[in-house]
């Protein structure tokens, strides 16, 4: 992963973690251990599921610039839908307490969509390439009259 890549990742999943044992730390008060378990469980499925999608989203971006938009709104609809899958498949379970899993894995993914959102309006993205050339005027493609 290239540097700026990790820079990035970095300004968007310690947020989150920082949500993260905040959720754990209320939910082992309100719940005891196994809302904490539960608040730790949601908090990581949401760093790993947002995790791979940026990974997923910034190889796009690099490779496949056109479909980068397009891929963005397919990705987050699958992670919310996956994440909808996950707490409806936990919902009765004993391990550890559904509901503590369910507010610390919705609080985690809003936390990791707001500090993206934040990360990429505060990154210096240059909208035009630098070393194209510079100042030559463009050939003209089109036909000679």
């Amino acid at each position: 992963m290239p540097s700026n890549d990790a820079r990035t990742l970095l300004k968007i999943a310690v947020p989150t973690a920082a949500v993260g044992v905040i959720a754990i730390a209320v939910s082992a008060a309100v719940a005891g251990g196994k809302g904490a378990l539960g608040a730790f469980v949601g908090t990581l499925v949401a760093i790993v599921f947002m995790g791979l999608g940026l990974v997923v989203l910034e190889r796009t971006a690099k490779s496949l610039p056109h479909l980068f938009q397009m891929m963005g709104l397919m990705l987050y609809a699958a992670q919310l839908l996956l994440m909808v899958i996950f707490v409806a498949l936990f919902k009765d379970t004993t391990l550890f307490n559904p509901k503590a899993f369910a507010i610390a894995l919705v609080v985690a993914t809003l936390t990791w969509i707001a500090a993206q959102a934040r990360a990429y309006m505060k990154a210096k993205i240059l909208y035009v390439d630098p070393d194209s050339q510079k100042g030559d005027k463009p050939e003209k493609t089109g036909p000679k009259s």
